[in-house]
């Protein structure tokens, strides 16, 4: 039996996200390059000139894979229940009728990146 293994590194080549879900692989990919941009953003902007790096990207990282939840918020909305959060039948992504649904992938609740070892 053949098993195909995606494993998403980040610009550092640390390895961020193993699984055997391309679209997974594909979302949580797509999710580190967004909070590389924010963190330059951040950084560039002097918004948080004193946050250690690695604390920089934890935070960055978290709003990129919470990006549906940000945006709600930055809306002026209340952000989505815990308990709705990921329990949707389309596996955390916002069904047909979600008005705040939007066509980007995010990686759904249950993917459990790699901690970014040194």
């Amino acid at each position: 039996m053949i098993e195909i293994e995606y494993i998403v590194k980040d610009n550092q080549g640390v390895e961020r996200l193993r699984t055997a879900d391309k679209k997974e692989a594909d979302a949580y990919d797509k999710a580190l390059e967004v909070a590389d941009r924010l963190g330059q953003w951040l950084r560039d902007g002097q918004a948080v000139p004193n946050l250690a790096d690695e604390d920089l990207e934890e935070l960055t990282i978290h709003l990129a894979l919470n990006a549906r939840v940000v945006e709600r918020i930055l809306k002026g909305k209340e952000a989505e229940p815990a308990s709705r959060r990921g329990s949707t039948s389309t596996g955390g992504q916002p069904s047909a009728n979600d008005q705040d649904g939007d066509e980007e992938e995010t990686p759904s609740a249950d993917v459990r990146p790699l901690k970014a070892t040194g």
